[in-house]
């Protein structure tokens, strides 16, 4: 499985943190190549910077020399979806907000999402209400740190008062929890480890997801 892996920010150190992440599932024949958006925002908390991401995702994937089997957009945004599959509607295309919801909701029950900030609580809110994942969520859990810097290079300092937020919420009874924000990619597992329920990881279920997408698309070619 090709997939071209986009970070929609620019954060050179989310960018690391997501390949990380994407590398830590993949199997023997598997090839992913990630990469930032060629321009934009490090890290997208308007939706300003959401439209001015969602054109440097389309001009990284315009970059790219050779066809991908997919595509995953590793923002909680899903930035650059609608572009990228309108300008090339016959590659799959996953982002990891997609993916997360999509799991929590296949899990079932309530479920919350633990994230870094304040200020990226809302838009993530609202996204998940936009993908039909806003009944069952129980709360937006974040830590109460000013949003300054970049929160990919702080992300392992940040892992135990997560998992604190993570249990928390467990115990508040969210049958899985969806850890937000692209610069905290592959914390989930580590987090998980101390955690009764489920802990999602974006990056990793859009993959999985794409896998099983191109899996059928196979059979079904196969078939004909």
């Amino acid at each position: 499985m090709r997939l071209l892996i986009v970070n929609p920010n620019t954060s050179l150190s989310t960018t690391r943190r997501i390949a990380d992440a994407a590398n830590t599932v993949a199997l023997p024949d598997d090839d992913f190549v990630t990469c930032r958006a060629a321009f934009g925002p490090e890290l997208i908390v308007t939706a300003e910077h959401g439209l001015e991401a969602a054109r440097g995702v389309v001009e990284a994937i315009r970059r790219y020399p050779d066809k991908p089997d997919g595509i995953v957009l590793a923002s909680f945004g899903d930035t650059g979806a609608q572009e990228v599959r309108g300008l090339w509607p016959d590659i799959p295309v996953v982002g990891i907000a997609e993916a997360a919801f999509a799991a929590a909701l296949r899990i079932g029950g309530p479920y919350s999402i633990v994230t870094f900030a304040d200020a990226v609580a809302q838009p993530l809110k609202d996204k998940a209400v936009e993908l039909g994942a806003g009944e069952t969520l129980m709360q937006v859990a974040t830590l109460q740190t000013p949003l300054t810097g970049d929160p990919a290079e702080l992300a392992e300092d940040l892992a135990e008062p997560l998992a604190d937020l993570c249990r928390g919420c467990a115990k508040d009874g969210a049958q899985s929890i969806v850890i937000g924000g692209g610069p905290l990619a592959g914390l989930a597992t580590r987090i998980a480890q101390h955690c009764p329920v489920p802990v999602i990881d974006g990056t990793q279920e859009a993959i999985a997801q794409m896998r099983a997408r191109l899996a059928l698309q196979s059979n079904a070619d196969f078939a004909k």
